[in-house]
């Protein structure tokens, strides 16, 4: 079966007057109908520009220099803009992690949510209102006709966030693309939206890419996970085997610098030093000025081979034993 998506060898650069920054540098993951995949990294590794590549949202100074996005067989890098904007907020929706970039702040929530549906469905106004009240309803939001009413203004920060997923959410799309779209939420919002969206691909064969730093949020949703460090892909495979075995130095730093990891009283743990500039990457592996198992070959980029079954690093030097990983 064709999976939903297929990125292969992406690369997004931007170019500066300073130089080029390879924000993303030939990066690759598959994503099954109804799988929600993790897409994981600090500030800065890339995630959030690869989430844009695929929505087609690269503003100049950058641009996609190569690799394919394979949606449902179709390059989407190929595509015209007009070509992209049918298949845009259709069959691939992004949810922001600032609602006021899907949100117009002079428009009512029931214009902006009616006008979505209608711009690729011929339907009445009556029918895309219901769609669009269904829709806030499922997102928990009290009040669904009366909040049609109100303008963005009139909503918190996270109500707002709460409106930006169910527009996500109005045409049940093949794909959604999610840029950390819970962060401003409290914990019993965020639990009620993971799970509406755990169902909707379980239900539909909706596929996601949930973009988070916050591993806690993946491992309660996501089927795989993808690790990013300084625009690549330096780990993935399965969510459980990765958070409980890590490969990479990296993701077992970030698995360690969680506070719940750390024994009562003891310092917390955290990764050494800061992450590097996009624009002077020095050759080899980019965490190997960070990393205690850095020696003399990580001066040469390492592949991103397949240490086990499913699972795939981009290390010299991975954590193989499983007490190891574990410790």
């Amino acid at each position: 079966m064709t999976p939903t998506l297929e990125v292969r060898n992406l690369r997004t650069h931007f170019f500066t007057r300073a130089g080029v920054v390879k924000a993303v540098d030939d990066v690759s993951f598959t994503v099954s109908r109804g799988k929600v995949l993790g897409l994981v990294g600090e500030s800065g590794s890339g995630k959030s520009v690869t989430g844009f590549s695929v929505m087609g949202l690269v503003d100049p100074p950058g641009r996609i220099v190569g690799g394919q996005i394979l949606f449902q067989g179709r390059d989407l890098a190929s595509l015209s803009e007009e070509e992209m904007r049918s298949l845009r907020g259709n069959r691939i929706a992004m949810i922001f992690q600032d609602p006021m970039m899907t949100l117009n702040p002079v428009l009512r929530i029931d214009t902006q949510m009616i006008e979505t549906v209608r711009a690729h469905e011929k339907v009445s106004e009556t029918d895309a209102r219901a769609r669009a009240r269904d829709a806030l309803g499922m997102v928990g939001i009290p009040s669904p006709d009366e909040r049609l009413r109100s303008y963005p203004h009139q909503f918190s920060g996270g109500m707002r966030q709460r409106v930006a997923i169910a527009i996500a959410l109005l045409h049940r799309p093949d794909l959604i693309v999610a840029d950390e779209p819970t962060t401003a939420l409290d914990v019993t919002i965020q639990g009620q939206i993971l799970a509406e969206v755990q169902k909707l691909a379980a239900t539909t064969g909706t596929s996601l890419i949930w973009i988070t730093h916050d591993l806690s949020v993946v491992a309660g949703l996501a089927d795989d996970i993808a690790v990013m460090y300084a625009g690549r892909i330096v780990e993935q495979g399965d969510v459980g085997e990765v958070l409980d075995t890590p490969l990479h130095p990296y993701t077992h730093g970030l698995i360690g610098s969680v506070p719940s990891r750390n024994r009562r009283g003891e310092p917390l743990r955290q990764i050494p030093g800061m992450t590097p500039s996009l624009l002077s990457l020095a050759p080899g592996c980019a965490f190997r000025a960070r990393c205690p198992r850095a020696a003399a070959e990580c001066a040469t980029m390492p592949e991103l081979d397949e240490w086990r079954p499913g699972r795939q690093a981009r290390c010299h030097h991975p954590h193989l034993g499983t007490q190891e990983a574990a410790a």
